[in-house]
């Protein structure tokens, strides 16, 4: 494209300049020469006066020999035969016999070419006839300065193609550049780099184009953070039955069975944080929340609470609810909710000893919904490590995604998600979900992203 535009640049310019040089060029020639015959026929016309006085012949040769083209040898007077004086000629003629009687009968002034150049034949009336001066112009004269304009013009001509094959280029340069860069990035895109982007720049067309394609590579960043998501989160989810297999497991007492079924189990849930870190590592560029349909949290903690007590019952754990005696909408979807909710309570399960008290209280603000579960346990001794994505508590069977989905689901809603210590004397995790207009956070932590980053590493709970 860059040497085809600079092709036809070149090709118009040189013919537009041959178009308009070749004439100017003939030109400067014709006014030269219209000049070098105006100034013969003023040189010509100077010794009229002096002819209308006297035709003498040594006065006329002292008035051509004063003038300026007498002086240089280039003008010569015919004065016709007056009473018994013959016809005689004063000067340097160089015309013909011809050429001065065809002057004298046609009256009027004419150019013919003599070796060297031309001569202006000039009539002038006399009482007794036309004498006729002769002005000799050489071809130098005629050409003068006719090649210095030529070659200004060349110049000209040359310096407008040079100019216009560079500007030529330079567009070019700036045309195919965007081209070969968001060829280059969909090679890379097509690789798997998926943070290959174009700048958005050149001409409209082409930076359309980037746009168009950054936004492309923008979606599938995030279609494949969103799958990796999903891959992670309804791994985890499949946490919940899994603990209550355990526990049941636990309960089978002795026997080859009860023992495959342990191991089965077991076997199980190693694959499921398989899954879960592996989604993890994979890295995702992006991760994007938003709200779902809405749903009565009053309703699902109820229904929650009745599933996650039969297991707290086995193993001896008192249970408080609160505040879910009356309808209380969120802008959460239902099976966000229960994940969350899950992700929570089985963390108060698998963390804490038989027998730990736990409780889940809700409460219902004009601008907000708190859902806290409080535990009776051991704590969390470093509450943002533990809301830091993988990092886990070093456990088998913990991945550190749980509080990461509660995390994000409250973010989601424009709120945050909390740790501290409960009044019960362990860990309290506060989720705090915005009510009304709110606006899907894109990203991890927000404000507290960076200090959370820095303690990945820490220990925390699943």
């Amino acid at each position: 494209m860059r040497w085809a535009l600079v092709k036809v640049c070149l090709a118009v310019t040189t013919m537009v300049v041959v178009a308009f040089a070749v004439p100017l060029g003939l030109v400067v020639k014709e006014m030269a020469r219209d000049r070098a015959i105006s100034n013969a026929e003023r040189h010509g016309a100077g010794m009229g006066p002096t002819l209308s006085i006297t035709t003498d012949r040594a006065e006329l040769t002292r008035a051509v020999a004063s003038s300026e083209a007498g002086g240089d040898g280039r003008m010569a007077v015919y004065v016709p035969a007056v009473g018994d004086a013959d016809a005689f000629e004063v000067g340097d003629p160089r015309a013909g016999a011809r050429a001065v009687e065809a002057t004298r009968k046609e009256g009027r002034a004419r150019t013919t070419g003599v070796p060297g150049g031309f001569v202006v034949l000039q009539p002038t009336a006399l009482s007794s006839g036309t004498a006729v001066v002769e002005i000799y112009v050489p071809e130098a004269e005629v050409s003068n300065g006719v090649t210095t304009a030529w070659l200004v013009l060349a110049g000209v001509g040359i310096a407008l193609v040079i100019g216009s094959v560079a500007v030529a280029d330079r567009l070019g340069i700036r045309m195919v550049q965007p081209a070969k860069r968001l060829v280059g990035a969909a090679h890379d895109l097509g690789e798997g780099k998926l943070g290959a982007r174009v700048p958005e720049e050149g001409p409209t067309e082409l930076r359309l184009a980037a746009v168009a394609f950054n936004s492309m590579a923008d979606q599938v960043v995030q279609l494949l953070a969103n799958e990796r998501e999903l891959a992670a989160d309804l791994s985890h989810r499949l946490r919940t039955p899994l603990t209550v297999l355990r526990l049941n497991a636990a309960s089978l007492g002795e026997g080859d069975a009860a023992e495959q079924t342990r191991t089965a189990v077991e076997t199980l849930e190693r694959e499921v944080d398989t899954i879960i870190r592996t989604a993890r590592d994979a890295k995702p560029q992006t991760a994007t929340v938003g709200p779902g349909a809405g749903c009565d949290a009053a309703e699902v903690i109820r229904e929650r609470m009745a599933f996650w007590s039969a297991l707290a019952e086995d193993e001896g754990r008192e249970v408080r609810v609160a505040g879910v005696d009356r309808p209380v909408r969120i802008p959460v979807a239902r099976p966000e909710l229960v994940a969350a909710l899950d992700a929570l309570l089985g963390n108060v399960f698998r963390h804490t000893a038989e027998g730990t008290a736990f409780s889940v209280d809700v409460h219902n603000g004009e601008d907000a919904v708190i859902v806290l579960v409080s535990d009776a346990g051991p704590g969390i001794a470093d509450p943002e490590a533990a809301l830091a994505r993988g990092a886990g508590s070093g456990e088998d069977g913990s991945t550190g995604l749980g509080l990461d989905i509660v995390r994000r689901l409250a973010e989601s809603t424009g709120g945050d998600l909390r740790i501290g210590s409960s009044v019960l004397g362990g860990t309290e995790v506060r989720l705090w979900i915005q009510l009304g207009s709110h606006r899907p956070v894109v990203g991890r932590r927000g404000h507290r992203g960076a200090a959370v980053r820095r303690r990945r590493r820490a220990p925390s709970t699943g």
